[in-house]
């Protein structure tokens, strides 16, 4: 397929798919500007800007969009509704009853359900705590109290419910995933300010024009990268035996590969490090307690440390989430129950060890490279200057999310051309098959 564009909408059903999934965007675009009844935004997103810098609430309003700190009625954004999936995804080694029901269609369906609740539970206690954040601000409330919360609370869950129900909407009916697709376009957003503030930089002269064409560049090929990154895998070559099918006809021996991709963790590493390096400043500052300031000044994003203990932390969890969402053994298994074995490894126990042994070994340098871009981007602002910041976190979510919504629409148009190809060569095979019968 040369030029796929033109022909996005020619097809009637992937049509259908993309207006209703920009619909949808749309909606949620809406939505993330419309600001909670009660709340001075500008107090809030003063505080962030200042105070709240290297917190928590500065990673969480990366995913909302900036819908935290315009304090809208979807400041929650789709978070709740990731962390109770990452819940139930991390009890599924723990629980055997979670894992089985995991393997399970009526199980995922039960757990799908039990993610919405636990998405609703989320939200309250987060609107609840958004509330009483909010109240300890100077200025941000003009009306603090149980009305202000009560209101809060109602408004905030309300908007995270709905973004939930806009997300599985978009999985099932548009194209691509509704969740990955509306942080996607959250992360999107923020492109153009960022680009206005680095004209503005470099009209007032804080910024020169080599040192932007330098970033340039290494953004350019920090993003070549992470796509190559992205989609490279170890492929692991299995034999599919010949099977008899009974009146003396057998299958033909087939030939596959499992692949194993280089950074199966995706950018979960990079959040969970983050999420933990952060909570000493976070703590710090709404404690006020000198000991903590001061401990919380070795995390600071200027910190030798602070790069160290990141590039420790996104190592260690690239090999625990990598252990959580892959087992080597189920796989194994279910190769021997197809009668499949890797060629030179015996099926069992052996298969699930050399499995296990690769992805070791592959993890390693995915590890390495998430670490290089979660930390780079980091080191050229404070280094250079830089008046924006492209955080490797945002730039994993936009090339991962970007790749598997490509895919799809090629595998909608691809379909598209095949089922043609058999109506429009119906005729023709029939007529070859009457000559040759002559």
């Amino acid at each position: 397929m040369s030029n796929p564009i033109p022909n996005l909408f020619k097809v009637p059903e992937l049509k259908e798919k993309l207006l209703f999934t920009f619909l949808c965007l749309a909606i949620y675009r809406i939505g993330a500007h419309i600001a909670t009844p009660g709340v001075n935004v500008d107090a809030l997103a003063d505080f962030l800007r200042n105070a709240g810098q290297g917190t928590l609430f500065q990673l969480y309003d990366l995913f909302a969009g900036g819908g935290f700190s315009r304090a809208t009625v979807f400041a929650l954004g789709i978070m709740p509704y990731i962390s109770a999936s990452i819940v139930f995804q991390l009890a599924g080694p723990v629980f055997p009853i979670i894992e089985k029901m995991q393997r399970d269609d009526d199980g995922k369906r039960k757990l799908t359900q039990w993610t919405r609740y636990l998405t609703v539970v989320l939200c309250i206690f987060q609107a609840y705590g958004f509330a009483i954040f909010s109240e300890q601000l100077p200025n941000a409330v003009a009306h603090p109290g149980l009305g202000f919360r009560m209101t809060t609370v109602l408004t905030l869950t309300t908007g995270g419910v709905f973004v939930m129900w806009l997300g599985e909407q978009i999985t099932e009916r548009g194209i691509g995933n509704g969740m990955s697709l509306l942080i996607f376009f959250s992360i999107i957003e923020r492109i153009l300010p960022e680009t206005l503030r680095t004209v503005e930089a470099l009209r007032t002269g804080t910024l020169s024009f080599p040192v932007l064409l330098i970033v340039l560049l290494m953004m350019i090929l920090i993003v070549a990268g992470t796509v190559a990154i992205t989609v490279a895998a170890r492929r692991i070559p299995v034999q599919i035996p010949r099977k008899v099918l009974g009146r003396g006809r057998m299958t033909e021996a087939q030939k596959t590969f499992i692949p194993l991709r280089i950074n199966s963790a995706g950018v979960m590493p990079i959040i969970f490090a983050q999420s933990l390096i952060i909570v000493p400043g976070t703590v710090a500052t709404f404690s006020g307690v000198a000991w903590l300031k001061q401990f919380a000044e070795y995390f600071n994003t200027t910190s030798v440390w602070y790069v160290v203990s990141s590039a420790a932390l996104i190592v260690f969890f690239a090999y625990f989430y990598t252990s959580i969402i892959f087992n080597p053994v189920d796989l194994a298994e279910n190769l021997k129950k197809q009668g499949a074995f890797i060629p030179g490894v015996k099926p069992g126990a052996a298969t699930a060890d050399y499995i296990d042994t690769v992805l070791t070994r592959i993890t390693l340098p995915g590890a390495i490279f998430l670490t290089f871009v979660a930390l780079l981007p980091m080191v050229v602002s404070n280094t250079l200057n830089m008046p924006f910041g492209f955080g490797g976190t945002a730039l994993l979510i936009v090339v991962g999310v970007a790749l598997d919504t490509v895919q799809q629409i090629q595998q909608h148009l691809l379909l598209r051309q095949y089922d043609g190809f058999m109506k429009g060569g119906g005729a023709g095979a029939g007529t070859s098959r009457v000559r040759f019968r002559r």
